[in-house]
């Protein structure tokens, strides 16, 4: 087996010279021996758990920890994606709800000024992976908490918007009095039948038997029962807040006491001929701010007195 040879240039002799076998052998047998030496003493190292803290498994764990917490920030962030587009949802949904109840909607210019995500950018790693996706995750967060404290304050007003319609509907007068024949005209000028003379006519007969059941038409307090000087006979005059009050004018009888609270449909009185009367009816007011409305503008044609009266008994 020949050996290796190996030869320098030699300035004395201006000519190639072969190395020496001994020196080459003694410093091959030294890089292997180094080497050897490294290897076993980080086996050693290793096997007391670095020890020395060299830290060769650390990193080898860390880059494993920092591919599965990447994989785990690109899950959060499709999480949170899909949570925007379910929020989104929820806004059309409210706005349906607020046109419902009488609010306005919440346009998407006001929306997206009221849930704008930070835009604060931190260098939280040296990789600008990492930094890219925790700072997309920062401002959606930031733009999801927005979201959601717009929707819960959109979503209680019309939660509260809903309680004072529903309040005022019951205080609103919306269905008939009494049963018979209802006049067409409403208010108006017309000849008054007894007096002879052109006079306003503030409010609408009902046509009936003398005896008909009279009934409230809202929720309300009576502020007057009793006779009345004015023409009206026997009158009730119901206080329905939120500006209304009704009359129910030539009764032959009253049912109820002043300061007495009614719901809509309770029985108040029954109708009569007394006052300025030329036949028996009742003579039927609504007023707003003291002002005489037509009657028939609030009635609801499917609101019927009994039916209301056995649905809140129900």
């Amino acid at each position: 087996m020949r050996r290796l040879k190996l030869y320098y240039y030699s300035k004395d002799s201006l000519g190639l010279r072969e190395v020496a076998y001994g020196p080459v052998r003694f410093v091959a047998y030294g890089i292997l021996g180094g080497f050897l030496l490294f290897w076993a003493f980080v086996l050693v190292n290793q096997s007391y758990g670095d020890a020395l803290g060299i830290g060769i498994a650390k990193t080898d764990v860390l880059l494993s920890e920092n591919r599965i917490l990447k994989s785990q920030l690109h899950l959060v962030s499709s999480q949170i994606a899909s949570f925007e587009k379910k929020l989104a949802m929820l806004n059309d949904r409210g706005n349906e709800l607020r046109l419902l109840v009488d609010l306005p909607k919440i346009d998407e210019e006001v929306r997206i000024a009221g849930t704008g995500g930070t835009e604060e950018r931190i260098d939280f790693s040296s990789s600008p992976d990492v930094n890219g996706l925790l700072n997309g995750l920062r401002s959606s967060l930031s733009r999801t908490e927005s979201e959601m404290r717009l929707q819960q304050q959109s979503y209680a007003s019309v939660g509260v918007t809903y309680d004072q319609n529903k309040a005022r509907f019951a205080h609103l007068p919306a269905i008939r009095p009494m049963n018979g024949y209802y006049q067409h005209k409403g208010i108006g000028m017309r000849m008054h039948p007894i007096l002879g003379f052109y006079r306003v006519h503030e409010g609408l007969d009902i046509t009936n038997q003398e005896g008909t059941a009279v009934y409230a038409t809202a929720d309300g307090t009576v502020q007057y029962a009793g006779k009345n000087q004015s023409g009206y006979g026997l009158l009730v005059e119901v206080n329905h807040g939120y500006s209304f009050t009704t009359k129910y004018a030539h009764l032959s009888r009253v049912l109820v006491r002043e300061g007495q609270s009614v719901r809509r449909g309770d029985l108040l009185a029954r109708s009569g001929n007394t006052g300025l009367s030329t036949a028996p009816h009742l003579h039927y007011e609504v007023r707003k701010n003291g002002v005489a409305q037509n009657p028939l503008d609030f009635f609801f044609d499917d609101v019927d007195y009994q039916i209301y009266k056995n649905a809140l008994q129900e």
